[in-house]
C-alpha cells in the first residue's frame, strides 16, 4: 500500500456520496490541492491524466469546443503542443484504431507509476480499466466478424474479472450515451468497494481522485443528454 500520514487532508475533503452527486471541486482544484504531497501527487496526476485523455479525444474528434485539463496543458489537449514525453508511442507496428497506441502507453506510465509509489489501489485500478475496455474491444470485434487480438490494449495488465454482466447491459442500451452511464455505473460500484476508506494513506487520496473525476464524466454525459433532447 502507499504509504502517507494523511488524516488532515482527507478529512478535510467533502465526501462523495453518489455517482449522481455534484463534485465538490475541479480535477485541476484537486491536482492543486495534493501536489506536495509527498506521493500522492504523483499518483493522482496519472489518474487524472486519463480524464484529460478523453477530454482530448473528445476536442480532436469535434464533440467538445473546450475544456479545462487537470495534468495536461490547454495546447496539448488541442494537439497544438506535443504530450509528454511518456505518452509518445513506442511501438513500431502500426494498431487497427491509431488511438490504441496513445492508451497503450499511457497504461504503461501508469503501471510503472503504481509500482514505484507501491500503490495497490492504483494497481487495481488499471487492472480494471484495461480489463474493461479489452472487454469492450473484444465483443465489438466479434460483432463485427473481426479478429479481437487486434484491438486488445496490453492485455497484460488486465484483471481476470469478467465483465459479460456489464458487456451485456452495454450491448442492450438505446443509445451510446446511455451505454457509456452503464459502464461508469459500474465503474463507481467498483471504486465503492476498493475506496479504501478511512485507511489515510496515499492509496485514499488515489481512491478519491478516481471517483471524483468520475463524478465530472458523469455530469458530462448528462449534460450531452441533456444537448441532443434540447
Amino acid at each position: 500500500m502507499a504509504s502517507g500520514n494523511n488524516y488532515y487532508l482527507i478529512t478535510s475533503l467533502d465526501t462523495l456520496e453518489s455517482l449522481t452527486s455534484a463534485p465538490p471541486l475541479s480535477n485541476a482544484e484537486f491536482m492543486a490541492k495534493v501536489a506536495d504531497t509527498p506521493g500522492a501527487g504523483a499518483l493522482v496526476e496519472v489518474l487524472l491524466l486519463s480524464d484529460d485523455l478523453i477530454l482530448r479525444q473528445a476536442i480532436l474528434a469535434g464533440e467538445i469546443q473546450e475544456a479545462t485539463p487537470a495534468v495536461l496543458t490547454s495546447a496539448q489537449l488541442t494537439d497544438e503542443e506535443p504530450l509528454p514525453e511518456y505518452l509518445v508511442s513506442t511501438d513500431s507496428t502500426p494498431r487497427r484504431i491509431a488511438g490504441d497506441a496513445l492508451w497503450a502507453e499511457y497504461y504503461r506510465h501508469a503501471s510503472n507509476v503504481a509500482k514505484q509509489y507501491r500503490c495497490n489501489f492504483l494497481i487495481d485500478w488499471l487492472a480494471y480499466e484495461v480489463a474493461m475496455r479489452n472487454a469492450l474491444a473484444e465483443s465489438r470485434a466479434k460483432t463485427l466478424g473481426l479478429d479481437p487480438n487486434e484491438y486488445l490494449v496490453e492485455p497484460q495488465l488486465g484483471s481476470p474479472d469478467s465483465f459479460s454482466s456489464i458487456i451485456g447491459e452495454w450491448s442492450a442500451a438505446v443509445n451510446p450515451l446511455s451505454g457509456l452511464k452503464v459502464l461508469d455505473r459500474a465503474r463507481w460500484d467498483w471504486l465503492s468497494r476498493n475506496d479504501r476508506a478511512y485507511s489515510f494513506e496515499n492509496d485514499e487520496i488515489a481512491a478519491y481522485a478516481a471517483k471524483l473525476m468520475l463524478l465530472h464524466r458523469w455530469r458530462r454525459l448528462a449534460q450531452a443528454a441533456d444537448d441532443r433532447q434540447g
